[in-house]
């Protein structure tokens, strides 16, 4: 069974795998139809899941609806229900994308009614919009938490310096802050490790990772056989998610898997969770059978062997100023030779 923590700094407890339900929907051309998406609701409740990540956007909305369908049979207080807004509902409308208030407020109208709900746990802002003021977005989210129809609220797919610069301005003002923060990150995308992640420490949020597979390179669907040729070409090419460094780094989870009795789905969701108490991977699934998989990371213990092969294989550069901050010659310059006498303050 799964265990749980908690969300940010609340007192929220989600279950420590959350599932996301992007490929839960036929109005785009992927996707699962409703009775497979109840399906995979219904392995994930009853392992122990109650986190589940949704968008306004998924499928045109049809995605929240089979939520709220699912939902009906006494779950919905069971479960802790994030959705998003941001992403345009309506090509044709100009008031219909971003993130000004009236979007905001007939986006939340809209997936409440999809999910036959009357509140959301968890609004995600789900992508940075340069038209709109973030003070604007932060007091219209707060307004929504005070009328009760959003409980909390995190922002995804946005710059630390926005996100740095909303949440301060939201505990000046006494206003509802983001206890959680989402961003692809994965053993492929470490990326975040230069801003977003230690923005999340600092404001004690939560890290929900999207894509910890990388698009099902990770799973080892590109590296165990199968045609790869053809699997190539269709939905990881544009982010180059299959090139040789990284299928190298695919065949490096496979052995790990492979010396201790897991799936590749399972070291590389692991290796998420691995990085502490705040991250919690989001984990797609079409059938009930990939739920079932991937949910078994939360036995997977990798070694710190294991996690060192990992991290040598995919650690970044940092980039400036980090990596010149870092430098001895600066570290010198800046406090001392004395710092190696001076105990570090433990981070919170």
């Amino acid at each position: 069974m799964l265990r749980y923590k908690l969300l940010g700094k609340s007192g929220l407890r989600v279950s420590e795998i959350c599932l996301g339900t992007m490929s839960f929907g036929q109005d785009w051309p992927f996707g699962a139809d409703e009775a497979t998406s109840h399906k995979v609701l219904d392995e994930f409740a009853d392992a122990g899941g109650n986190f589940l990540d949704t968008a306004n956007k998924y499928h045109n909305g049809e995605t929240e609806e089979y939520l709220g369908r699912w939902m009906q049979d006494g779950r919905r207080d069971r479960m802790v229900v994030a959705t998003k807004y941001s992403l345009t509902m309506d090509h044709t409308d100009p008031n219909a994308a971003g993130n000004q208030r009236k979007n905001l407020m007939q986006s939340v109208e809209g997936s409440l009614k999809r999910m036959k709900t009357d509140y959301i746990d968890l609004l995600w802002v789900h992508a940075y919009d340069d038209d709109t003021p973030y003070e604007e977005t932060m007091r219209a989210l707060d307004d929504l938490v005070r009328m009760g129809k959003v409980h909390y609220i995190g922002i995804s797919d946005t710059p630390a310096w926005i996100a740095s610069a909303a949440n301060q301005l939201a505990e000046l003002r006494g206003w509802s802050q983001f206890v959680g923060m989402q961003a692809e990150y994965s053993l492929l995308e470490r990326t975040p490790e230069r801003d977003l992640l230690p923005m999340a420490e600092h404001f004690g949020m939560s890290v929900t990772a999207w894509a910890p597979l990388a698009g099902g390179v990770l799973s080892g669907k590109y590296t165990r056989g199968g045609d790869n040729d053809s699997l190539r070409k269709n939905g990881n090419s544009e982010k180059n998610r299959t090139s040789d460094n990284n299928l190298a780094i695919a065949r490096e989870v496979d052995a790990i898997a492979d010396e201790i009795g897991a799936t590749s789905a399972q070291v590389a969701t692991a290796w998420i969770m691995a990085q502490g108490y705040r991250f919690i991977p989001i984990v797609g699934a079409r059938k009930p059978e990939q739920i079932r998989d991937v949910i078994g990371a939360a036995k997977v213990e990798l070694s710190p062997g294991h996690l060192s092969r990992l991290d040598a294989k995919t650690r970044i550069d940092l980039g400036f100023p980090h990596d010149f901050l870092a430098s001895e010659h600066i570290l010198d310059m800046g406090k001392g030779e004395i710092r190696t006498q001076l105990d570090q303050r433990p981070r919170a």
